[in-house]
């Protein structure tokens, strides 16, 4: 945690680069299979045998009397392997999905519309705000819940389990909804708790990270690893997790309701490149302010 912001990782090798450090993946270097121990190419003794084969008269010789021997060899090795072969490969297009799941199958998309926008709707749809401010819920994510294992065989109505966040009340609400039915059967409201960060958590995380001060080391690292000026989340990979204030941890003022406010630590990966650690500045969602660690 006490380590600068600027720690780059991506495998073992590690550069100083301005006020961060990072890491990039090396491979390591194949010796020349093929070279003498003085350093001039080898040769195999595949190549060495063929040589001595076609230097030796009399091998040449029994190769041209057996010109029809050769052949018959040569059908016979053949013979087999295309007897043998596999048929081409054929890429099948994937089978349309249905508009409704069968059982434990994964959640189609119309599932998952239906039980977001009924678990969305009415008065939480009014009074909830998501990550941005807007009115509605975070939605966070959508499981299918495990069938009633006391229902009758291909009986058991499929029940989605939507997790929503609402920074208003900043509270986390969980509802079950009867795919069946259309119907809401449960709704448990918490307060404290705090589910892993959606992707539009983590995008909004980042864009604030960017535009605050202490973003500037992410973004000198940035540049220095693409060449290019790092202004919004789409240009990298994020990734993160939840941050809650600790007693043993030395917290700035800033981030001092974090598990009451909901807090994320957030990590850049460049596109097919270094991931660069960005694990001690804090960004606080509810509040919509930026601390560092340590």
């Amino acid at each position: 945690m006490r380590r600068h912001l600027g720690k780059v990782m991506a495998g073992g090798a590690i550069a100083v680069a301005g006020t961060a450090l990072m890491v990039a993946v090396t491979l390591p270097g194949t010796a020349g299979a093929d070279e003498n121990a003085d350093g001039r190419p080898g040769q195999s003794q595949g190549d060495s045998a063929g040589q001595s084969r076609q230097g030796d008269p009399s091998e040449q010789g029994q190769a041209d009397d057996g010109e029809a021997g050769t052949g018959q060899d040569d059908g016979q090795r053949q013979g087999p392997a295309d007897a043998d072969a596999p048929p081409p490969a054929e890429i099948q297009a994937a089978p349309t999905e249905g508009e409704k799941g069968i059982g434990s199958d994964p959640l189609t998309d119309d599932e998952l519309k239906q039980a977001e926008r009924l678990a969305s709707a009415g008065d939480l749809r009014r009074a909830a705000r998501d990550v941005e401010g807007d009115r509605g819920p975070e939605l966070l994510y959508t499981n299918l819940q495990e069938p009633d294992p006391n229902a009758p065989a291909g009986q058991a109505n499929r029940m989605a389990e939507v997790v929503l966040y609402d920074y208003e009340q900043e509270a986390t609400v969980t509802k079950t909804v009867d795919l069946s039915s259309g119907k809401v059967l449960e709704t448990v409201t918490t307060r404290g708790a705090q589910p892993p960060p959606s992707q539009g958590e983590l995008a909004e995380a980042a864009r604030l990270l960017i535009a605050h001060p202490l973003g500037q080391d992410l973004k000198k690292d940035f540049r220095h690893a693409t060449g290019k000026n790092l202004t919004e989340p789409g240009q990298a990979e994020l990734s993160g997790m939840i941050f809650r204030k600790d007693t043993t941890l030395k917290v700035p003022a800033v981030l001092k309701d974090c598990g009451k406010n909901r807090c994320l630590s957030v990590v850049f990966k460049v596109k097919n490149g270094p991931w660069i650690d960005t694990r001690a500045n804090i960004v606080d969602l509810s509040a919509r302010t930026v601390g560092r660690l340590g």
